[in-house]
């Protein structure tokens, strides 16, 4: 089980590198409401820009310690349950401006696994 465990946590962290640092300027389905990239995406949900770079910041930065948990186990679950907090904060997001379901289908995943990797 510990295993399993281990590579969501690798799961997690790769798909966060890649939405906040491959994709970060691009358009993708996911995309809240009608944007075509973070920033707009942002500005969709109603918050500041400055907002795009805290949550940045806290996102690869607990993605980065899912990753060292793997080998100090002591960091992953206060990570763990501070990814699920930020996820729950994505759903929201989209279904505050009505996204369709489809668009929160990542964030709701990522917020699963999170607290599979925080209570398991």
């Amino acid at each position: 089980m510990e295993f399993m465990v281990d590579i969501v946590q690798v799961v997690i962290a790769l798909g966060i590198f890649n939405v906040w640092i491959l994709r970060f300027s691009r358009s993708t389905r996911w995309r809240g409401g009608s944007a075509q990239n973070m920033t707009e995406e942002f500005a969709v949900y109603g918050l500041p820009s400055w907002f795009v770079w805290v949550i940045g910041t806290l996102k690869i930065s607990l993605a980065v310690l899912l990753l060292v948990g793997l080998w100090f186990p002591q960091v992953t679950q206060p990570a763990a349950i501070g990814f699920a907090a930020l996820m729950l904060g994505a759903v929201a997001m989209h279904i505050r401006v009505q996204d369709p379901l489809e668009k929160s289908l990542p964030a709701f995943t990522l917020l699963v696994l999170s607290s599979i990797v925080a209570f398991v």
